[in-house]
């Protein structure tokens, strides 16, 4: 966002708060009067729907220890929005990250999803979350998609550290509240309907049904209290995008591949305005048009159990299940470049980004028609343009079983004793795997382009004379690839929580107990891939014309199209496609990389870490209540100590060989044997937590919080094996080692807030944060030859290419050379490895605690508040992010660089109506660009809002009627390296639209 937008949007949320703030003399006056519709008789007041929830929340935030916000169920069975990430996005300082156009995780105060931690009803939860599909899963984040909304009583965020509560988390602590009933005494319920409606499918917009019910009942004088809860929802949609990948330019050698004509060198003349010596510069690697169709199935399922034969006596068994399931299938139209004859124009430095990029080709040799098992000799099968198709379908499963028992103890004393077993699981629901992809394409590409000139990357191509793109004769296989991945988090947690209440005095209460965690980990991986294909597996007649279907493309991006793309390509059946090169080419049973599981394309792991941890947690707190100044103050000072043992085993593929796959790539070769490492760590912390609070006026609180809080590496890092990537170039590969004695991320806190409750769900509060960070992690490299991988570069038969062809020769023409002339050391279009060849070097990344430390400071500004009696309320919030290591785009890749990511401005706006049946809100989220990755090239997602709306009438006591809408008016989102040119994700955005019914009791 430019600065003339923040500063418009700054005096837009002040201007609106100004106005807001004119009637709050009368409008703490008119709020104690009941409003229409909410006298029950005599001086009752009942509130119900958006007001009872704001109210609610705002008595969290008055009454906490420290700096919390809460979100609070409207009713029963009745969350505000029907994602919780959704709901948290209002709070201020936190920010969601979407998956398949919902809210998936969440960043508070900068700090991203890994940096939260999550737990329900007080207890640390497992995760589940798949990862990127290429690697093994090693994430700690939660993925609030996996739980539905309807099932939650409330949400708090605590913001400031605490003695009491788990550690784990240095942006915020998230406590998820399912509702119990003997908190809420009686039969209660609601049973609701809806049908989704979603404008983004490609394939047409089917109505998918959303149901929910929940029954909450006691009995027995309310000594006994049971309440079960389910839902079931049905989502279909699409995420269409455009993906480009990019490699860095110039970064001193004129040999580097892919950095543009030196001046003065051949095709140097093709270059407008030149990126200068010391300009910075990516050029395209490959590019993309994606559709993408996501079928998503979610249950989730909640039953409690309560037992009260006493007043000071409360037995609690609950258990909660979700189940997740997500299915994508992509098909894609894309392009990769070589960097040969190229021509393109450029902006000024010294971040330099790419007007347009194109590049020649020369045309297939007359009658190359790639057959199997592989071209004659110096056949030239021509340039590809990509018709590929991926599929991922996976489900989360989440389990856990818990007890609690509380005893109100004589004296003042509370005792709680609470217990949970529970499991998180994500693997795939297919005969494939995880993550599988599946190439094909049509050659003869004559030139193609990428504009940058727009939003959108205009992608555009042209074929020599006599080939048709849109000829599915011409359609042939090429690489593939299927992913196999599974994580498993087990949680065994056991609390013993005691509490004593002081009678008057100075002390108000004493806090005591301790923690013990167990966690174990499972993370897994495995692939097959073929990329030997790349150059066409067989004749294009092995795969029937009938597996195909024609797919316009500008229509699926609204808005953003522009005269020139590529208006449509071919999609295929995924599932035939796979058994066809199965059957023709054996491309799972008899794959070129990895093993497959006997029958299926299920990648065996050559991948499997295990890791576990235990923590013992005691903890002391002591609250103090007093005078200062004759005004009522609190003190609460804390310390938590925090013990942990880390073990942790890696299953590893043996490395045993490589292969020279294509011009520019080379394999690594295993064995299909694995062999276990084993690595131990540990590490303890002292936590302290000091919460300060005084109330000068009435209904004014002043807060100021000083903590220390942790999070702890994710579990890459703590894999205890060695790794090397399959994939290398030709100047050697790459690898990692984990690393489980590694400490956590420590963030020492401090916490200001002024905080006016001027009616009773009306506020205005003004807070400053400031954190100091430390122990971050960083890789340092060494490097590694391992025994017996050669490599063909530089090796005999290369050089024997050099002398032949000259030194100019380039690397298509030096791996044909050595396929021509030592057939016997060839399989297909792979150059296998042989006597003389020198070993490969990869560089293993090791990551480490560095003695980096970053600040970050910000500021929330907040208002929630009702007009009188009129119904109508708004919620304004702002937050500013300041981060003390911010990332230099114009120092090359090579230079190492630490820098702060997800540190972006956000700002919320809402209005609502509630009174008479009739309760509507429009909610306006916007979050500023932020820092996405670091590493040797920066990635950024550019700022990005979104109106949601929802509107209900009770047209007869217990019966309601709703509708809702997310992303109203279609926001797209879009993301870049250094340059805004340099573009790596384009995505339009829909409209998802709801209705449906409500009864309660």
């Amino acid at each position: 966002m430019r600065a003339s937008q923040k500063q418009w949007l700054a005096k837009f949320l002040v201007g609106t708060s100004a106005l807001s703030l004119m009637g709050m003399a009368q409008a703490a006056v008119a709020q104690e009067a009941p409003a229409e519709g909410d006298a029950t008789g005599g001086d009752d007041i009942v509130v119900t729907g958006i007001r009872a929830s704001l109210a609610a929340s705002a008595d969290i935030k008055r009454d906490a220890q420290g700096v919390v916000d809460a979100i609070s169920a409207e009713d029963i069975g009745k969350f505000p929005d029907t994602n919780l990430a959704e709901s948290l996005q209002r709070i201020t300082g936190v920010s969601i990250d979407r998956n398949n156009g919902e809210g998936s995780l969440v960043t508070v105060r900068g700090f991203g999803p890994e940096f939260n931690l999550v737990t329900v009803n007080g207890r640390q939860v497992p995760t589940a979350v798949i990862g990127d599909g290429g690697s093994a899963p090693s994430s700690r984040s939660f993925d609030f998609a996996n739980l539905a909304s309807e099932g939650i009583a409330g949400v708090e965020v605590y913001k400031s550290g605490r003695a009491t509560i788990e550690s784990g988390g240095i942006g915020s602590t998230i406590n998820i509240r399912t509702p119990r009933p003997l908190d809420n005494p009686g039969m209660h319920g609601s049973l609701s309907a809806k049908g989704v409606y979603d404008s983004s499918r490609n394939d047409g917009n089917p109505i998918t049904p959303e149901v929910s019910g929940i029954f909450s009942t006691t009995f027995a004088d309310d000594t006994i209290g049971i309440m079960v809860a389910g839902s079931y929802q049905r989502r279909k949609s699409s995420t269409n995008a455009a993906n480009v990948g990019w490699r860095d330019g110039y970064l001193g050698s004129e040999n580097n591949w892919g950095s543009l004509a030196q001046p003065g060198t051949p095709g140097s003349e093709n270059i407008t305005n030149r990126p200068g010596p010391t300009d910075v510069y990516q050029v395209p690697q490959n590019a993309s048009y994606d559709l993408n169709d996501i079928d998503r199935e979610r249950i989730n399922g909640q039953a409690v159990l309560q037992f009260r034969p006493s007043d000071a006596l409360t037995a609690t068994i609950d258990y909660i299940y979700s189940r997740n399931t997500v299915e994508t299938r992509n098909s894609n139209v894309g392009v990769w470049f070589n960097h040969g004859a190229t021509s393109s124009a450029w902006t000024d430095g010294p971040v330099a980004g790419p007007i347009f990029y194109s590049e020649l080709f020369s045309p297939p040799d007359p009658g190359c028609d790639a057959p199997s098992p592989a071209p004659p000799d110096n056949c030239q099968v021509g340039k590809d343009l990509s018709y590929s198709g991926a599929l991922q379908e996976n489900r989360a499963e989440n389990k856990s079983l818990g007890f609690n028992l509380e005893w109100e103890a004589p004296g003042g004393v509370k005792i709680e004793l609470d217990a949970h077993h529970s499991t998180a699981e994500v693997k795939p629901v297919n005969r494939f795997g995880s993550s599988m992809s599946l190439g094909n394409a049509v050659f003869g590409v004559a030139n193609q382009t990428i504009n940058f000139e727009n939003d959108l990357p205009i992608i555009s191509y042209g074929m020599h004379p006599g080939i048709d793109p849109l000829d599915t004769s011409l359609i042939t296989p090429t690489g593939n690839a299927f992913r196999n991945a599974y994580f498993r988090n087990r949680i065994n947690q056991v609390q013993l929580r005691g509490k004593y209440d002081h009678d008057g005095g100075f002390l108000d209460s004493i806090d005591f107990g301790v923690s013990y965690v167990d966690s174990k980990v499972r993370s897994a991986f495995g692939t097959i891939q073929n990329d030997d294909t790349w150059g066409g597996a067989g004749p294009a007649s092995d795969i029937p014309d009938d597996i195909f279907s024609l797919q316009t493309l500008p229509d699926k991006f609204p808005g953003l199209a522009q005269s020139g793309m590529i208006e449509s390509f071919y999609t295929f059946d995924f599932e035939r496609m796979a058994d066809l090169i199965e059957q023709n080419y054996q491309s799972c049973s008899n794959p070129a990389t990895g093993a497959a599981q006997p029958g299926t394309c299920l990648a065996v792991f050559n991948t499997d870490r295990r890791i576990s941890e235990k923590t013992i947690a005691p903890y002391l707190q002591v609250a103090t209540e007093f005078e200062l100044f004759q005004n009522p103050a609190h003190l609460v000072a804390g310390i938590r100590y925090e013990t942990t043992d880390v073990s942790s085993s890696a299953l590893v593929p043996v490395p045993v060989s490589s292969a020279w796959v294509g011009e520019n790539e080379l394999n690594v070769i295993f064995s299909g044997d694995s062999e276990f490492t084993r690595f131990k760590g540990s590490y303890d912390n002292w936590l302290p937590a000091v919460d300060f609070d005084i109330s000068p006026m009435e209904d004014v609180k002043l807060r100021a919080s000083y903590s220390h809080t942790i999070t702890r590496a994710d579990y890459a890092n703590m894999q205890g094996g060695r790794t090397l990537d399959t994939l290398f170039r030709v100047g050697g590969g790459t690898g990692a080692v984990g690393n489980p004695g590694l400490i956590p991320y420590k963030s020492k806190n401090v916490d200001l807030s002024a905080e006016w409750y001027y009616g009773r769900d009306s506020y205005v509060s003004v807070g400053y944060f400031h954190k100091d960070v430390s122990n971050f992690i960083s890789t340092t490299r060494v490097d590694y030859n391992s025994p017996g991988i050669t490599t063909p570069i530089d090796g005999p038969r290369y050089q024997a290419a050099v002398a032949a062809l000259g030194a100019d020769a380039t690397l298509g023409e030096i791996r044909q050379y050595i396929i021509t002339t030592f057939p016997d050391t060839v399989t297909g279009n792979v150059i296998n490895a042989a006597p003389g060849d020198p070993l490969v070097n990869f560089e293993i990344t090791t990551p480490v605690n560095s003695d980096q430390t970053a600040s970050i400071n910000g500021w929330e500004f907040a208002l929630q508040h009702s007009f009188w009696d009129t119904g109508f309320g708004v919620i304004l919030n702002y937050t500013i992010v300041n981060g003390s290591a911010t990332y230099d785009n114009t120092q090359p890749s090579t230079v190492p660089q630490f820098a702060l990511v997800g540190l972006s401005d956000s700002a919320n706006a809402v209005a609502y109506y509630d009174k008479n049946g009739l309760q509507a809100r429009v909610a306006w989220n916007w979050r500023d660009e932020f820092l996405q990755g670091s590493g040797p090239n920066p990635t950024y997602i550019e700022a990005y809002w979104q109106i949601d709306a929802s509107a209900s009438y009770e047209f007869i006591p217990g019966i309601t009627g709703f509708v809702e809408a997310i992303n109203l008016t279609g926001e797209g989102r879009r993301g870049h390296l250094r340059h805004v040119n340099n573009v790596t994700f384009v995505q339009p955005g829909f409209a998802r639209y709801a209705a449906g019914v409500r009864f309660s009791f």
